[in-house]
C-alpha cells in the first residue's frame, strides 16, 4: 500500500514548513522525519490512527508533534487529507472544507 497526499495537505505542509523556516529550521526538519515515518507507518498500518468519524466517516488522525495527520484508508492507498494544529477547531475546518 502506498500514500499520497490531497492538494489540502500539500498546502498544510507548506505553510508548516515556512512557519519553521523562520522560527526554528530544526524543528522543522525534526517535523518532517517525523511526518514521513507516520506515512510509511500507515502504509503498514493503516488502521492505527484515532477514527475522527464524528467530522467524516471514513477520517482517521495520528498526532505528529503538535499536529494532527488526517487520512483516509481506501483499497489500494492512503490519501493524506490535511495536517492541522492540534489547537485548531477541527470541526470547523472540516466543515469550511466541505461548504467550498
Amino acid at each position: 500500500m502506498q500514500y499520497v497526499l490531497a492538494q489540502e495537505a500539500t498546502q498544510d505542509l507548506d505553510d508548516i514548513l515556512d512557519y519553521f523556516l523562520s522560527h526554528n529550521i530544526d524543528a522543522g526538519e525534526r517535523f518532517i522525519q517525523e511526518f514521513n515515518k507516520k506515512c510509511k507507518y500507515l502504509t503498514q498500518f493503516p488502521n492505527i490512527g484515532r477514527s475522527y468519524a464524528n467530522l467524516d466517516p471514513m477520517l482517521r488522525g495520528i498526532p505528529v508533534d503538535g499536529y494532527i495527520l488526517f487520512y483516509r484508508v481506501f483499497e489500494d492507498n492512503i490519501e493524506i487529507v490535511r495536517v492541522i494544529s492540534g489547537y485548531r477547531d477541527l470541526k470547523s475546518v472540516f466543515t469550511d472544507a466541505d461548504d467550498e
